[in-house]
């Protein structure tokens, strides 16, 4: 297991734009795929976005597609989510994920939680309306 840090979450108006962080620990993060994953208030976590270990795969939910960008510096550790045009139903606790033994899982089969074995301990981000 890796050691997941978020950051950058916070309060923004609709419309508004965040960039969230998520610094990881270890030398082999280059090795990582990586996900996003939310939780609204009374609801089950969702997948929202996933990059494979060299970034030249991405994945995304259908509700953020066009609006949220996934992106990783391996130099730094570090993956991003770059989420733009923010509604009110993007309000959630963003956690960030990583797979740190399956490299070779298709991109688009990494929308479940169950191939993830770090997870962060989740930023929180209020989109107001």
């Amino acid at each position: 297991q890796v050691l997941l840090v978020e950051s950058g979450g916070g309060l923004v108006q609709a419309g508004g734009s965040l960039r969230l962080s998520c610094a990881a620990s270890g030398r082999t993060f280059s090795s990582y795929a990586m996900g996003w994953f939310r939780q609204a208030p009374g609801k089950e976590r969702e997948f929202v976005a996933a990059i494979n270990w060299s970034g030249g795969s991405t994945n995304y939910a259908a509700s953020v597609k066009g609006r949220f960008t996934i992106s990783r510096d391996n130099a730094k550790n570090t993956v991003y989510l770059q989420m733009n045009s923010l509604k009110p139903e993007d309000t959630a606790v963003y956690y960030c994920a990583a797979d740190t033994s399956r490299p070779l899982v298709p991109i688009h089969l990494r929308d479940r939680p169950g191939l993830y074995d770090s997870w962060g301990q989740g930023t929180q981000v209020t989109v107001s309306s």
